[in-house]
């Protein structure tokens, strides 16, 4: 008996390190359920061939919906032959009436919003456009910004003499 009371300490003063900082965990706490905690998802194929996914475990999902916009991963093609500079993002979910894009000679800022989804990314561009030269194209989900490279200006240089 002395040895379960010992394993029940040592089992709640863990738990409660863990506790003590994740809401997930206070429900635990309060039903004086005893771990382990276990919750996934499987996936068989079913009679008719079609995927099926059941969730299992001992505990219900905390389902958090995460705010804010999420970052778009944008990749960034340069062309130095035809200098144009393309930039592809993905943003599934959202209409071509949904994006709005602001362009100036260094960054693109792209956002997208609808009631479902909402992206954010602003790029950096490595070497100077021509704002005026953007066109935006939209299918499937994929958004392609293209622009013209505008040359670098030309510093005048001038020779230093070592003395």
């Amino acid at each position: 008996m002395f040895f379960n009371d010992e394993i029940d300490r040592h089992f709640k003063r863990l738990f409660q390190s863990f506790g003590g900082s994740d809401p997930a965990f206070e429900e635990f706490g309060k039903a004086n359920v005893i771990g382990p905690f276990y919750y996934g998802y499987t996936m068989t194929v079913g009679p008719d061939g079609r995927p099926v996914v059941r969730e299992y475990g001992n505990i219900e999902p905390k389902r958090r919906i995460a705010s804010g916009p999420q970052n778009l991963a944008v990749e960034t093609i340069v062309d130095d032959e035809q200098k144009v500079i393309k930039l592809v993002a993905e943003m599934p979910g959202v209409e071509k009436s949904d994006l709005q894009i602001r362009v100036n000679e260094k960054t693109v800022s792209i956002d997208a919003k609808n009631d479902k989804k909402e992206y954010h990314s602003v790029v950096p561009l490595q070497t100077r456009v021509d704002t005026d030269s953007a066109k935006a194209s939209y299918k499937n989900g994929i958004l392609e910004v293209t622009f013209k490279q505008v040359a670098p200006d030309k510093l005048p240089g001038r020779v230093v003499e070592v003395d």
